[in-house]
């Protein structure tokens, strides 16, 4: 009885593990985008005839904010729906244990 206690654990723990990694990804994210859209429109009113090239930089560093967060979302939706990794390893240290 002691082994379904600890998969259940393993499983709960695995669950919220994989929504602090999506949660914390959409609130990385949204900051991030703000204080990018904030910086780009504060460099505009300053200078407006670097608005081009600014927009254009900017337009990179979302890319790479959104790859951040589209990685670590994808990590949760694996550790979420996929086989656990965790929950194997505690299920093969279990077998001799068991006996099968």
């Amino acid at each position: 009885m002691e082994i379904v206690s600890i998969i259940g654990q393993v499983q709960s723990l695995s669950v919220l593990a994989a929504g602090l990694l999506i949660s914390l990804a959409a609130l990385g994210t949204g900051i991030g985008f703000g204080l990018l859209g904030g910086k780009f429109l504060e460099g505009v009113a300053r200078q407006p005839e670097l608005g081009g090239m600014l927009m254009m930089r900017m337009f990179i560093m979302a890319g790479l904010v959104d790859a951040f967060a589209a990685i670590s979302i994808v990590m949760g939706l694996i550790l979420f729906f996929a086989s656990n990794p965790f929950l194997a390893a505690v299920v093969n240290a279990a077998k001799p244990a068991v006996g099968g």
